[in-house]
């Protein structure tokens, strides 16, 4: 799996990169279908914000948190993509 991380307002520091590829090999584990992930993290005044599409067999799973905390954003963003990429493997299971 591929991940491309891009920092808009934010500089990506290695314990940011470190953070991400750690939670992203954690959903690989559900998962191993993910050709491509291409993480977004944003800094917005006060709001931090952690935003990814993952390429994966059989279409794109998008999804976006918010918080104060950028890791706890990016917390976030991996369990709603968690529950999308369980629901998108079901599917793939039924046809």
């Amino acid at each position: 799996m591929q991940i491309n991380l891009t920092g808009h307002h934010i500089e990506i520091t290695d314990a940011l990169r470190n953070y991400v590829d750690t939670k992203f090999a954690k959903l690989e584990r559900h998962f191993d279908h993910i050709t491509n992930v291409h993480v977004i993290l944003n800094v917005e005044k006060l709001t931090q914000k952690a935003e990814a599409t993952l390429h994966v067999n059989g279409g794109e799973i998008f999804a976006e948190s918010e918080h104060q905390d950028m890791y706890a954003a990016i917390d976030g963003l991996i369990d709603k993509l968690d529950r999308q990429v369980i629901k998108h493997k079901e599917k793939m299971k039924r046809h």
